[in-house]
């Protein structure tokens, strides 16, 4: 039986910098830093698998409890990433999105993914999915509250409600079901993140932390995911 494994869209928890500064007796912001590092290896190894869509859950909306100096640096970090891999990506034809609520950014950190997202905006062999003040149910609430004023501005009615009009009121809008979820460092909860997108995913979650989990990782990740048997609620042949 065939095993409805074709892989289009992985999306990413980069979980494990903090614990691995501290596993070297570094300051979190380096485990950051070496997290941002390592997001252009992934980028390279998922264009080389020629997977067109990548989402990382690189800030969440829980993640404003954190002390204001690291949220600070770790916004830099960020900056300094799409200043630098740009020009790359346009070369690649990457289009760059943004998932979540960027109007609470700091102004510069708006201003670089803004620009980011418009220089892209044109291009069309892969997708880059940063998501940045992003949480699932947030992004749920804002979709039906959009949904609600077009039902009330009588632009819809109710009864043209269903799930395919629902993704486009969703961040993640044009894009397709996430496929496969990895979060690293070991955890095994998807916190907050595309809990509509994530309905399907297979999901693996190495014990590696994310400034360790390197291209090698990934394929083995990418291995295990196309060993999985995804039916979509059907069953097999030889259980019928």
């Amino acid at each position: 039986m065939a095993k409805n494994t074709k892989l289009t869209h992985i999306a990413f928890i980069m979980d494990g910098n903090g614990r691995w500064a501290k596993a070297r007796n570094l300051p979190r912001t380096a485990g950051h830093k070496a997290g941002c590092d390592r997001v252009t290896d992934i980028y390279e190894e998922c264009l080389a698998q020629d997977i067109k869509v990548i989402s990382l859950y690189a800030f969440s909306t829980e993640n404003w409890n954190r002390p204001k100096s690291e949220i600070s640096q770790l916004f830099k970090y960020l900056e300094i990433f799409f200043k630098k891999e740009i020009d790359r990506m346009l070369r690649d034809g990457t289009k760059i999105i943004a998932s979540g609520d960027l109007s609470r950014l700091p102004k510069k950190t708006q201003e670089i993914v803004k620009e980011a997202i418009k220089r892209t905006e044109n291009c069309g062999n892969f997708t880059f999915n940063i998501c940045l003040n992003y949480g699932g149910k947030a992004e749920i609430i804002r979709a039906t509250k959009l949904i609600a004023q077009e039902v009330l501005d009588k632009k819809i009615s109710i009864d043209d409600i269903n799930e395919e009009m629902y993704d486009n009121y969703l961040y993640t809008k044009g894009l397709p079901p996430v496929d496969l979820l990895i979060r690293t460092s070991g955890e095994q909860r998807t916190s907050n993140y595309m809990p509509w997108q994530l309905c399907y995913a297979e999901m693996i979650f190495p014990k590696t932390p994310w400034p360790d989990f390197d291209k090698e990782e990934l394929r083995k990740c990418i291995d295990i995911y196309k060993n999985r048997d995804r039916r979509y609620g059907a069953i097999k042949d030889e259980e019928e």
